[in-house]
C-alpha cells in the first residue's frame, strides 16, 4: 500500500502532468503544469533564471539543456495553457506575434494558400500582407463568419485557415464548428486566435480547431505587466514543428515573464467572469444614451449572432466596440476626455483600455481594408476592466457630455 507521501506525490504528478480531466476550470487554473517545490516545498514555481544547465554526462541531462530550447518556468506554463484549453501541447514565445511567425514558419513554405477572418489584429494582416508576401504566402481575407464564402475560399488549395473569433475589433463572430467542419473538407488546418475569450469563456478544441493561437500578454496574464504568445495543440506532430522552428528562431518565452503568466492565470475564471459582468453593464449603458449609436456587444440580446454567442460562448467577453454621434472628431473628443479609462494600445488588462482603432491598432491595415472588414474611422473600442461599474459609467457619462 503507497505511504501518504507517495500518494501525495503521485497527485501532484498527475497535477502536473496535466492529468486534470476531473478537475473544474479555477482549479485547473491554479494547479495545472505545477506543484509545491519537493525539495523546499515553496508553492510557487521558481523562476529558473538560466542560460544552461548541467549534465552528468554525454547524452545524460535532465531534460533541459539550453534555455533557447527550453526552460523549467516556461514549461511549467506551457502545461497549464494546454490544460486549460483541453489540450496536450503548447509553446510559449516571447510575444504574440512571436508564436503567429512560429506558426507560418513552422507550416507554411512559398505558393501556400492563408484564408484569414477579415477583421483580424492589425498585426496578423502586417505580417500576412508585408512581411510573407513577399516569399510567395498569398493571404486572402474573407467574411469567415458567412459559410458560403469561407467555403468558396478554401476551394484552392488552402494550407491554413486563421479565424479570429471574436474579431479583433468589430466582435464579428466565427462559428467554429462549421469552420472547423470546411476546414477539414479542404483538407486545410483550421487555427483560432483564442485571446480576446480565452478559455475560461470559449474553448475551440472542442469545436474542432487544430492549433488554437494566444496572444499571453492580454487576459491570460491579465495586468499589463508581460508581453508573451503560445501555440496549442493536441496533435503531436504540430507540436514537433512548432518547438523546431521556436528553437531555430530563438523566440521563446523568458522565464521572468512565464513566471508572471502562472500567477496572472491563476484568476483567470474570476478576471472573466468579472470582466463580462462589467461588459453588460456598460454596453447596455452605452445603448441607451442618446449620443452612442452602433453599440456592438456579443452578450447583448441585439447583438445580430447572439444565438452563435450562447452556442459557443459562455458569456459575451470584456471588449465593447461602439461609435458616437458626430463620426471620427467626437470619438477622438471622447477618448481624449476619459479619465479613468485609459487611451493605450492594448486590451486584456485589469484596467479599461480605449482605443481607436483605425489610428492606433489597426493604422498600418490599407483602408479599404478596414472598412470592408466594419473597422469604421469612427470606431471605438473599449476593453473593459475591473473597476466598479459605478465608477466607469461615471467617467464614459462625464466624457461623453464634455
Amino acid at each position: 500500500m503507497a505511504t501518504r507521501e507517495e500518494e501525495v506525490k503521485d497527485y501532484r504528478f498527475q497535477i502536473t502532468a496535466g492529468a486534470v480531466a476531473n478537475h473544474q476550470f479555477d482549479t485547473i487554473a491554479l494547479h495545472a503544469g505545477t506543484c509545491p517545490d519537493l525539495t523546499t516545498g515553496a508553492m510557487l514555481t521558481p523562476i529558473y533564471q538560466t542560460t544552461t544547465y548541467r549534465q552528468d554526462g554525454v547524452g545524460q541531462n535532465k531534460g533541459f539543456t539550453y534555455s533557447r530550447s527550453g526552460n523549467p518556468t516556461v514549461a511549467a506554463l506551457e502545461r497549464r495553457l494546454a490544460a486549460l484549453e483541453g489540450a496536450k501541447f503548447c509553446t510559449c514565445y516571447a510575444t504574440g506575434m512571436a508564436a503567429t511567425t512560429a506558426l507560418c514558419l513552422a507550416l507554411l513554405r512559398a505558393g501556400d494558400r492563408v484564408v484569414c477572418s477579415q477583421a483580424v489584429y492589425g498585426g496578423t494582416v502586417r505580417l500576412f500582407n508585408q512581411v510573407l508576401a513577399p516569399f510567395r504566402v498569398e493571404a486572402e481575407f474573407v467574411d469567415t463568419s458567412d459559410e458560403q464564402r469561407l467555403a468558396e475560399a478554401l476551394r484552392p488549395a488552402t494550407r491554413l485557415a486563421f479565424i479570429e473569433t471574436p474579431a479583433n475589433p468589430t466582435l464579428k463572430l466565427t462559428d467554429i464548428q462549421m469552420a472547423a467542419r470546411l476546414a477539414k473538407e479542404a483538407d486545410t488546418l483550421l487555427v483560432v486566435d483564442n485571446t480576446l475569450l480565452t478559455p475560461a469563456l470559449q474553448r475551440p478544441f472542442d469545436f474542432g480547431a487544430d492549433v488554437v493561437l494566444h496572444s499571453t500578454t492580454k487576459f491570460i496574464e491579465g495586468h499589463n505587466a508581460t508581453v508573451g504568445g503560445a501555440l496549442i495543440t493536441r496533435d503531436a506532430e504540430l507540436q514537433e514543428k512548432f518547438a523546431f522552428v521556436r528553437n531555430a528562431i530563438g523566440a521563446i518565452q523568458s522565464p521572468f515573464p512565464a513566471w508572471l503568466t502562472l500567477q496572472g492565470v491563476k484568476t483567470l475564471g474570476l478576471r472573466m467572469a468579472r470582466h463580462s459582468e462589467n461588459a453588460l453593464r456598460i454596453a447596455r449603458f452605452l445603448m441607451s444614451h442618446e449620443r452612442v449609436k452602433n453599440v456592438i456587444y456579443p452578450g447583448l440580446e441585439s447583438f445580430p449572432q447572439f444565438e452563435l454567442t450562447k452556442r459557443q460562448q459562455t458569456a459575451g467577453g470584456a471588449l465593447i466596440a461602439f461609435e458616437v454621434e458626430g463620426g471620427v472628431e467626437a470619438g477622438i473628443r471622447l477618448m481624449n476626455s476619459v479619465r479613468l479609462c485609459a487611451l493605450a494600445e492594448n486590451l486584456g488588462a485589469a484596467e479599461t483600455i480605449i482605443t481607436h482603432p483605425a489610428s492606433m491598432t489597426h493604422a498600418d491595415v490599407p483602408r479599404l481594408q478596414r472598412e470592408a472588414a466594419g473597422i469604421t474611422d469612427g470606431l471605438v473600442r473599449l476593453s473593459v476592466g475591473l473597476e466598479d461599474p459605478i465608477d466607469l459609467i461615471a467617467d464614459l457619462e462625464r466624457a461623453l457630455e464634455s
